[in-house]
């Protein structure tokens, strides 16, 4: 009984004042991340005064630490404790995509709290999710997380030689999710991502051709309220034409162009954290 009340206690905590307060500590005391942040921001946004940027990386670190707090108590929240977190703008186009008996491709992004989109899409669909994610060197981080994210029946494909199971989950009528904001040179292919030349992933761009499959952006984010909101868009237009390698780069442009455009909007959630032009401009960084 006191274990029940405990978690429902941890579950009710206000995550988002709490999380303000633990990004403030480590925007003060990770000094490395910091430096990151303020390279990225000055990169993606030259018009900025040296004080807006100063106030948009604190406000980063900010949803960060909420972000950190959210998903530690998405690791004992029921699906109705899921549901009534958040709500959903754009139902109709998951439920079209749903009908139709065939699998899926939900994207997403670093931004807001996609953790929490993700247990939320397979509350959403009645049906578990498959996410594509990068395994953590750490092992014991690695397990926590794995096991937040597959409670619910979710299943989890790390990115590494995955592509074949990738396009089975797709073929068998499931459905699959892909943080599609982040790729190294090897990975990726050129796009444009901020006015800037950067690496995307075009495994979603291969998959959908491949497949022919629909391409859903959603995305899970914070309001002024503190609460979350997931946005559900219109499946993106695929080009199909003669030219494999031309319709990857392209429809993995558009694919970039739907993430930049959330991230514009809401510039303070997505995580700058990470070194994301390191392959272009790798003096950025030094």
């Amino acid at each position: 009984m006191k274990g029940v009340m405990l978690k429902k206690w941890i579950v009710h905590l206000p995550a988002v004042p709490l999380g303000r307060i633990l990004g403030r500590g480590l925007y003060i005391f990770d000094v490395h991340h910091r430096r990151i942040v303020r390279r990225n921001l000055e990169f993606a946004y030259p018009e900025l005064e040296r004080r807006q940027l100063g106030d948009l990386a604190r406000r980063v670190f900010q949803n960060y630490g909420t972000t950190i707090l959210e998903v530690l108590q998405l690791g004992i929240m029921t699906r109705h404790d899921i549901e009534r977190r958040v709500r959903l703008h754009g139902a109709g186009y998951l439920r079209d995509v749903s009908s139709q008996k065939k699998g899926f491709i939900v994207i997403s992004a670093h931004l807001g709290n996609w953790e929490i989109g993700l247990q939320a899409l397979s509350c959403i669909l009645n049906q578990p999710v498959t996410a594509v994610a990068k395994r953590f060197k750490n092992n014991l981080f690695e397990r926590l997380l794995h096991g937040i994210r597959t409670r619910f029946g979710n299943t989890i494909l790390y990115k590494k030689k995955s592509l074949a199971a990738m396009t089975q989950v797709l073929r068998h009528g499931g459905v699959l999710g892909i943080l599609v904001d982040m790729a190294r040179r090897k990975d990726g292919v050129d796009i444009n991502f901020f006015g800037k030349k950067a690496t995307a992933t075009p495994a979603v761009a291969m998959l959908a051709l491949r497949c022919r499959c629909p391409v859903i952006p959603m995305f899970c984010l914070r309001e002024s309220d503190g609460g979350l909101e997931i946005y559900a868009e219109p499946a993106v237009e695929m080009r199909r034409s003669n030219d494999l390698r031309a319709d990857l780069v392209e429809n993995t442009q558009r694919i970039t162009h739907v993430v930049e455009r959330m991230i514009r909007q809401h510039p303070d959630q997505w995580q700058w954290l990470m070194k994301r032009w390191k392959e272009h401009y790798p003096q950025l960084y030094e």
